[in-house]
Parts: structure tokens; C-alpha cells; sequence
């Protein structure tokens, strides 16, 4: 059972890392942890940690999940503002507390409990970008008001502006056959202020199983979690399909949805024997992912299949 990594073309930062820290015999959460870091305090990923778009009211909100596939225990935060680096929080959320989930205030105050390092995650471009669309799409009267207005109607007209709405997502079988996962993201540009994403919900946005493999989502959340995506994959495993099998399955659960935002959604699922599989559904280009495999150089880019639902 090789060493792999998956991780998907937002993870370029940090892949190396990751990829690096594995093959010198690294636990999984610390090479995934690592990695995701380096990706959140990248400005060029603009859908991920500092630099990332911001909600309705101009303000970055991060979600970030880790979950130990061996123990089963997880660690995710939602909606934190202010800090660098959520999955280190997420991480924490983990080994120090009996939760598995933090969001809002709660989660920002355990940052600031663990001395997580601040930041102001809306770098200059971001805060123009949202200027340009607060200045055409909201009406001089509700302008007067800000933020005291309704926001609903503003959330439905609100365009991403990478249309991407993606996450990174790690996914790794380390040197003691244990399976782990994470995710980070800045979510949704423009989304309705507190808005999570599958990211911060074990089973939407990623799940790990040391015995069969694990799986993570990028791109549209709702659907996830609507279908509870990443743990379906996992569980059609366990119900003995093969990695490919459970990965069709959970595309024909995602075929089932109805109504909500149904768009683009990358599935990345990997199992026990080291075997992988990423397919990007309603994909309007090529995409791509990192692969990384024991006895490898370094990180390759590969090709995802690419389904429409």
C-alpha cells in the first residue's frame, strides 16, 4: 500500500510541501496541515484564506476541516474572521476540545484562546473587486443604510467573480497506512454573510477512513452537503464497491438533486490501496489536480475526467 496525495490545482503552494513531509515518513495531518498553510497565506489563490473573495458585506469569512481517519476524530471551523490560517485552528478544534465544530464568534475566540496568528485576509485587489460590485448592484438608498438592509435579494443577483466558489482539499494514505483529510476555503465571493459551505461539515466536504479510503469536494458546497458527498463515497466503499463504483454512485446521488444551486462540483476520492479518482461534474474547461505517489520526484499535474450530471 504506496504513499499518495491528492490534492486539488489550488493546492500548488503547498503540494510540495505535503509531498515532501510524506515521503520523509511524516503523519498525514502534519504534511496536510503544513501544506494547506502555505496555501491560505498564498494571495494568488483567491478562493482560499487570505486574499480570498469576500461575503456581501466586504468581509473574508473562512471555513477549514481536518479529519483523522483512524480515530475518527475531527476538527472545523466556520465563518472565522481575522486569522491566517483556519485549518491550524480546525487542527486545534481537534486535539483540545471535545467539539468537532466551532463557527462565528465561538470560533474566533478560540483562535485568539490558542494565540493563532492574525491577519487581515481582504488584501487591496479583493476590497476593489468588491467595491466595483457594491458600487453597480446596490441601490444609492440602501448605500445610505449600509449594512443595515436586506441582504437576501443581493445574495441571489451576487456573480463570483471566478465562478470557481472552490476550496483546497488534501487528501493523503501516509507511512503508517492512515488515511486523513483536509480542507480550506474562503467560500462563496458575495455569499450571504455566515454562509458555510460543505467545507467546515465532516461527510460534505471531506471524510477519511483509515480501513477505506477517504474523500473531499470542491466547488459548489450546497450540493454536497446536500447529498453528503465525501462520507457517501467512503461508505459505498465500505459497502465493498470499488474506488470507482463509490465514486459513481455518489454522482448519481448528485444527479438526484433538485432545485438550489446546482453547479459545478469536483469529486477527489482515494482508497486503501493507494488507487484514486477526481471527476469535476459540469466542469466548463479542463481541470486539473496534483497528484503525488510513493517513489515519485515530485508532484504531477493530471488531468480530471470530466462528467456532466
Amino acid at each position: 500500500m504506496a504513499r499518495i496525495l491528492v490534492t486539488n490545482s489550488e493546492g500548488t503552494p503547498g503540494v510540495g510541501k505535503t509531498a515532501e513531509m510524506l515521503a520523509a515518513g511524516a503523519a498525514g495531518l502534519d504534511a496536510i496541515e503544513a501544506g494547506i498553510r502555505l496555501v491560505e497565506a498564498d494571495t494568488s489563490i483567491r478562493t482560499v484564506g487570505r486574499g480570498g473573495w469576500p461575503n456581501l458585506l466586504g468581509e473574508v469569512e473562512l471555513d477549514a476541516a481536518m479529519i483523522d481517519g483512524s480515530s475518527f476524530r475531527s476538527g472545523a471551523v466556520g465563518a472565522l474572521k481575522g486569522f491566517l490560517h483556519p485549518i491550524s485552528v480546525a487542527r486545534a478544534v481537534l486535539e483540545r476540545l471535545p467539539h468537532e465544530l466551532l463557527v462565528g464568534e465561538g470560533a474566533t475566540r478560540f483562535a485568539a484562546e490558542i494565540g493563532a496568528e492574525t491577519a487581515n485576509n481582504l488584501i487591496p485587489d479583493s476590497e476593489r473587486v468588491w467595491r466595483e460590485w457594491f458600487e453597480e448592484n446596490v441601490p444609492a438608498a440602501d448605500r445610505e443604510k449600509w449594512p443595515d438592509v436586506p441582504l437576501a435579494a443581493l445574495c441571489q443577483q451576487a456573480i463570483d467573480p471566478e465562478k470557481g466558489m472552490d476550496t483546497t482539499v488534501f487528501l493523503s494514505l501516509d507511512s503508517q497506512q492512515e488515511i486523513m483529510a483536509g480542507v480550506s476555503t474562503s467560500g462563496w465571493a458575495w455569499k450571504y454573510p455566515g454562509r458555510l459551505g460543505d467545507s467546515p461539515v465532516i461527510g460534505a466536504g471531506c471524510y477519511a477512513d483509515s480501513r477505506y479510503g477517504a474523500a473531499a469536494c470542491t466547488g459548489t458546497g450546497e450540493m454536497a452537503i446536500r447529498a453528503g458527498s465525501s462520507r457517501a463515497i467512503v461508505l459505498y466503499m465500505k459497502m465493498g464497491l470499488s474506488l470507482e463504483a463509490a465514486v459513481d454512485e455518489a454522482i448519481d446521488d448528485l444527479r438526484q438533486l433538485r432545485g438550489g444551486l446546482l453547479q459545478r462540483i469536483t469529486l477527489h476520492a482515494i482508497d486503501r490501496a493507494g488507487r484514486h479518482r477526481v471527476v469535476a461534474l459540469n466542469a466548463e474547461k479542463q481541470l486539473t489536480y496534483w497528484l503525488w505517489r510513493e517513489g515519485d520526484e515530485a508532484p504531477h499535474a493530471e488531468p480530471a475526467e470530466i462528467i456532466a450530471l
